[in-house]
């Protein structure tokens, strides 16, 4: 947890004088507050999960189209049916892609996109604030369940077109095209991946740049945070389906135990990162999942355990999977299994990559955010090993800098007390207790958007 905290000591050390336009926008942003508190207090009561984002993108769409923006909705649409019909057997209604793509030219110059997530996750609201979600609804594939905006993509949405509504304010101030995103299925790394494959650097103004915030319950409201570099984590989700024999429980030499196996790999995995990775570089190897077995006295006669897979660089994670798949086979020959009962390990292939913040680009904007804020508020901060699909904008073609910030949504006074006293901190994302401080976050989160894109625009 302590490498998620802001540090006092990576306090950006930046000179910059306010400027009339920081000043200019500080008063804009501010004027306009109640404007974006109520599209996020309409957003946070009407969430929507993954693959049906269909309310959210209208309103958005509404929101640009009323700013002037040239709007194109559903792009991805045939792309995740189509992924649906696969995974799921049928495309439920309301089951589609929802990618929104809203572009406004302002004179010649770069072209900057900016980008908002939209997708909301299965929990019951336990916040109490006034503004609570009682939604409950079916996912893409059929199941019920409450939903809520845990994962702040309600703030996203609100400051997006916070940003959009000060950038068409200030467009004396900017000269190119701009081009924002409404994404949606962030949460099952879907989305980004649907809107690329459906021709989003083909069918619009490919960008020179693309940016995003991301409301954080690891860091105060009052306070943006960034990475420099690799800031969020390559993701994999594998499973290993063990076969074992099954016996009676009194009888264990007449089986081969699948639990023992699966225990034999769960303690063999841990050597991969202590073991066969440079301890200068990170990985991680967990098992969230170990299930087997019904009752006392049977040996079932299989198993199976699922794994989350994190890393950064590309040749830590080849490692990291090669060696998983060695291990659960090999500690399946060890307890002499046959070789059509080996343990069978699938790796997903929708997995998340990782995300790099381009430095150059990080450099410039953050610069200009702290200018616009003020220094006192930009503090740098580890790499994070979270996922975000933002990572593939960058990995579809790797001549597009891309940056993700944190806008900070802890309550201020609860955050640093629980960093003094050591305590734990405020609830945070996927908490159904996380509750972001609007106000601040929502300000700082248009300001510096709004200030980091207006940079970007200068040639």
């Amino acid at each position: 947890m302590k490498t998620l905290l802001c540090s006092a000591a990576a306090l950006l050390t930046l000179a910059a004088a306010p400027s009339t336009f920081a000043q200019d926008l500080t008063t804009t942003v501010s004027e306009d507050h109640d404007y974006v508190l109520d599209l996020y207090k309409h957003f946070h009561q009407n969430p929507e999960l993954s693959l049906k984002e269909e309310k959210s993108a209208a309103r958005m769409a509404e929101e640009l189209k009323s700013l002037g923006f040239e709007v194109t909705e559903g792009l991805g649409d045939e792309w995740v049916k189509q992924k649906v019909m696969e995974e799921v057997g049928e495309v439920l209604p309301g089951v589609g892609g929802y990618g929104l793509v809203a572009v406004m030219k302002n004179g010649e110059g770069p072209t900057v996109m900016l980008r908002a997530d939209m997708d909301a996750l299965p929990l019951q609201e336990k916040t109490g604030v006034p503004y609570t979600s009682n939604v409950v609804s079916t996912d893409f594939t059929g199941k019920e369940a409450p939903v809520m905006h845990a994962c702040a993509h309600d703030s996203h949405m609100a400051i997006l077109i916070g940003a959009a509504r000060q950038l068409v304010e200030h467009k004396e101030d900017w000269s190119g095209t701009l081009v924002l995103i409404g994404q949606p299925a962030e949460e099952i790394g879907y989305g980004a991946l649907a809107m690329l494959e459906d021709g989003l650097m083909e069918k619009f103004p490919k960008p020179d740049y693309v940016l995003a915030t991301h409301t954080s319950g690891w860091d105060p409201a009052g306070k943006v945070t960034y990475t420099s570099g690799y800031a969020l984590a390559n993701v994999d989700s594998v499973d290993i389906k063990i076969k074992g024999i099954g016996a009676h429980g009194s009888a264990p030499h007449m089986g081969k135990d699948p639990i023992v196996i699966g225990s034999q790999i769960v303690n063999a995995l841990q050597t991969l990162v202590s073991r066969e990775v440079n301890p200068l570089q990170a990985g991680v190897v967990t098992v969230g999942s170990f299930r087997s077995g019904y009752k006392h006295n049977i040996i079932p006669d299989e198993a199976e355990l699922l794994l989350t897979v994190r890393s950064y660089d590309d040749d830590v994670r080849k490692t990291l999977l090669e060696g998983i798949e060695r291990i659960a086979i090999a500690q399946g020959r060890s307890a002499g299994l046959p070789e059509d009962k080996l343990p069978e390990v699938i790796i997903k292939s929708d997995y998340t990559p990782s995300t790099y913040n381009d430095p150059e680009m990080t450099d410039r904007v953050m610069k200009a955010v702290s200018a616009s804020i003020g220094e006192d508020k930009v503090e740098s901060r580890p790499p994070s090993m979270g996922g975000e699909d933002f990572s593939r904008f960058h990995r579809h073609d790797e001549d597009i800098p891309t940056l993700i910030f944190w806008t900070g949504g802890a309550d201020p006074e609860a955050f640093a007390a629980a960093v003094e006293n050591k305590t734990p901190l405020p609830p945070a994302n996927h908490s159904p207790l996380f509750a972001p401080i609007p106000g601040p976050s929502l300000k700082l989160g248009v300001q510096s958007m709004t200030a980091g894109a207006i940079e970007l625009f200068k040639e």
